[in-house]
């Protein structure tokens, strides 16, 4: 389970802190159009202000892949953090160097400075030594509250880590309990939910909940690619050819635990309001692709939902975005929220998908990580994890 030292663990009274959020947040005109990443940092930017650190926030945004890409500038995140914090929020846009050191020196406790796009550097990605190094000596303390980042194995979530005594923020703390959970202690039945384009990304994933849960529902695109590998015939429907072998594989070792669709909703075009019908999986007509799925699985995955004590879901059940091809995920975010079970959702389409059905605030975790959580739940050492201290025996 959790074993990692937070920051309540440690002095913080003066001391300066370098704190890795996932302000990874989509912007618009300079602004930031949804702050969900920037609010679920709030209670430990919060705490650690309380408890009178000087707090150096550090973040990517975007792709930059290296360059200054002035529209991936954090400035309007340090702004949005201004306004959620009710408190003044310096801003440099620099990550290390002159400008950098200064503004992290003259702090004083309490305060909060955040640093420009660490991406805009091209030796975050490539975890190099000495940039880690430098940003590492902007502080006395690492606080890694960005979980949603935590598979990287980049200088500003690994690296400072080497050159830093390291803690976990209260985000970290608390997906990596969830999660923990989840993969080591689960409580059963347990019923985990994957859906989304592809089953490559998953096959990790998938394995390793064949394992701990006791019935993995499969929908959405990936679904298709285990309908084909039962020999059936999918139309013009999104098919992972590649993995079409694995996913028969995966079907032959599950035994009665995965579950597929029985019925999909159909159309000839992926467009909002297309003339769309229901059919038999098997029933595929040519020409037409599966985009939901139906109310026959909807009405078999919302009873295998209703028993359970605990529910991991990641990914959506259809083309989510368009409606009427959103019934079913939403169907599922509802029968997820009513279930009574503690429940972990993750991935943006799921979060979306709860948001939207208005059970957002009936979900025990949302997961911030897409990525990480998946890799987590594979089983992997997340690096900016490993990288924290060990709380003592």
């Amino acid at each position: 389970m959790f074993n990692k030292k937070t920051i309540r663990d440690v002095p913080l009274e003066g001391r300066r802190a370098l704190v890795r959020v996932d302000f990874n947040v989509p912007l618009k005109d300079g602004r930031v159009t949804d702050d969900t990443r920037i609010r679920a940092s709030l209670p430990t930017i919060r705490y650690l202000i309380e408890h009178k650190a000087a707090l150096i926030v550090c973040s990517h945004l975007g792709r930059p892949k290296g360059k200054v890409v002035p529209e991936m500038s954090l400035k309007p995140a340090a702004d949005r953090l201004a306004e959620l914090l009710g408190t003044e929020v310096a801003f440099v846009p620099d990550t290390v160097g002159p400008m950098a050191r200064a503004a992290a020196e003259a702090l004083r406790p309490g305060g909060v400075l955040v640093l420009e796009n660490t991406r805009f550097a091209p030796q975050e990605t490539d975890n190099d030594p000495a940039f880690a190094a430098q940003l590492a000596s902007l502080a006395e303390l690492y606080v890694n509250d960005a979980f949603g980042s935590a598979h990287r194995a980049h200088a500003s979530t690994e690296g400072v880590a080497r050159h830093l005594p390291g803690v976990a923020g209260f985000l970290m703390e608390s997906e990596l309990t969830y999660l923990g959970k989840a993969l080591q202690n689960p409580e059963h039945p347990f019923v985990a939910i994957l859906g989304g384009a592809k089953i490559s990304d998953k096959i990790g994933v998938v394995e390793s909940l064949l394992r701990t849960a006791d019935h993995l529902l499969v929908g959405g695109g990936m679904a298709n690619t285990f309908l084909a590998a039962r020999g059936l015939q999918m139309g013009d429907s999104l098919v992972e050819a590649d993995s079409v072998s694995t996913a028969a594989d995966l079907l032959n070792r599950s035994g009665t635990k995965l579950a597929l669709p029985r019925d999909a909703v159909v159309a000839q075009t992926m467009e909002a309001g297309a003339s769309h019908r229901n059919v038999a999986v098997e029933d595929v007509p040519q020409g037409w692709r599966i985009l939901d799925i139906g109310p026959g699985t909807i009405k078999s995955f919302t009873e295998s939902v209703r028993g359970a004590k605990l529910i991991v879901w990641n990914g959506p059940m259809g083309v989510f975005e368009l409606p009427p091809f959103d019934e079913g995920t939403s169907a599922i975010a509802r029968a997820v929220a009513a279930s009574g079970a503690t429940t972990i959702v993750g991935g943006g389409d799921s979060i979306a998908a709860v948001k939207q059905a208005g059970v957002i605030d009936k979900i025990s975790h949302i997961s911030t990580g897409g990525g990480a959580s998946l890799e987590f739940l594979e089983g992997k050492v997340l690096p900016g994890v490993a990288a924290l201290q060990d709380k003592p025996a």
